[in-house]
C-alpha cells in the first residue's frame, strides 16, 4: 500500500509540474507564448501520465482487492517484485503508447488562429487549430483514451463490487469497519479522480461526447479540479486517515510547541 502511495504521490507531482509552472509563470509575467513543439510535448507528458494515473488507481484497487478478499494469500501474490514489475509497466505502457498519437499530432500543420483557448495545451483546443486532415488523429486519440480509462475503470469497478460484498458477509460490526477503513480513502480518491474527468471529457465536450453548446468556462473550471485540486487534497485523504502519519503529525506538533516555549 506504501508502495503505490508513494508512486501515486511522484506521478502526480510531475502530473501537476507539466502545465502549472508554465502557467504561473503567464500569470506572473503575462507571457503566454509557447511554442508548437513546446504544446506538443505538454501534451504528451500530460496525456502519458493521466494514462498511468488511471491505470496506477486500478492496480491500487487490485492491491486492496486481494487485503480484503484473500488475506491468507496477500503476502504471495503481492509481493515486491509483482510490485515493482506492475510499476514498471505502468509508467512505461503510458509513455509508449500516447507517444503514437502525439507523434501523428506532431505531423499536422497549424495555419489558422494562434491562440489555444485553454489555459493549457490540451488535445482539443490543439486539433481546432489544425488545416490539415485530423480524422486519424483524433481515431488515435480516442482508442488511446478508452484503453487507458475504461478496462481501469471497469476493473476499478469489479473489484470494488467483491471488496464490498465480502466487508458485508463479514459477521461483527468492528471487523466491517476495520476492513471498509482499508480502502475507503482509496474509495474517495477514485470517485473524485473519475468525477472530475467525466465531467471534463464527457460533460464538457473532448473526447467521447463532441457537444459545442457545452459552455468552454464550464470545461476551464473542471481541468483546474482535475489538474491542480485533486493532487492537492489526495495526500491529505490518503495521509490523515492513516494512524502513523497521526501520530507523526502529533509529534511534530509538540516538537513545535516546546521549540515555540524554549524561545520564549
Amino acid at each position: 500500500m506504501y508502495f503505490f502511495l508513494g508512486n501515486l504521490s511522484c506521478l502526480e507531482i510531475c502530473y501537476s509540474s507539466t502545465i502549472l509552472p508554465r502557467l504561473l509563470a503567464s500569470l506572473l509575467t503575462g507571457d503566454r507564448a509557447v511554442s508548437v513543439p513546446g504544446c506538443i510535448v505538454q501534451l504528451y507528458l500530460f496525456g502519458s501520465l493521466a494514462g498511468t494515473e488511471c491505470c496506477l488507481l486500478s492496480v491500487m484497487c487490485y492491491d486492496r482487492y486481494l487485503a480484503i478478499c484473500k488475506p491468507l494469500h496477500y503476502a504471495a501474490l503481492m509481493n515486491g517484485r509483482l510490485c515493482l514489475q506492475l510499476e514498471a509497466g505502468l509508467w512505461i505502457g503510458g509513455f509508449l503508447f500516447v507517444s503514437i498519437f502525439v507523434f501523428l499530432m506532431s505531423q499536422l500543420t497549424f495555419c489558422g488562429p494562434s491562440e489555444i483557448d485553454h489555459f493549457f495545451c490540451d488535445f482539443r483546443p490543439i486539433i481546432k487549430l489544425s488545416c490539415t486532415d485530423t480524422h486519424m488523429v483524433e481515431i488515435t486519440s480516442f482508442m488511446s483514451s478508452s484503453l487507458f480509462t475504461l478496462p481501469p475503470f471497469l476493473l476499478t469497478l469489479a473489484s470494488y463490487v467483491c471488496i464490498i460484498s465480502s466487508i458485508l458477509r463479514i459477521p461483527s460490526t468492528t471487523g466491517r469497519k476495520k476492513a471498509f477503513s482499508t480502502c475507503s480513502s482509496h474509495l474517495i480518491v477514485v470517485t473524485i479522480f473519475y468525477g472530475t474527468l467525466i465531467m471534463v471529457y464527457l460533460v464538457s465536450d473532448v473526447y467521447v461526447v463532441p457537444t459545442a453548446n457545452t459552455p468552454k468556462a464550464l470545461h476551464r473550471t473542471f481541468s483546474v479540479f482535475y489538474i491542480v485540486l485533486t493532487p492537492l487534497i489526495n495526500p491529505v485523504i490518503c495521509c490523515l486517515r492513516n494512524k502513523e502519519v497521526q501520530e507523526s503529525l502529533r509529534k511534530g506538533t509538540r516538537k513545535v510547541v516546546a521549540f515555540r516555549k524554549q524561545l520564549a
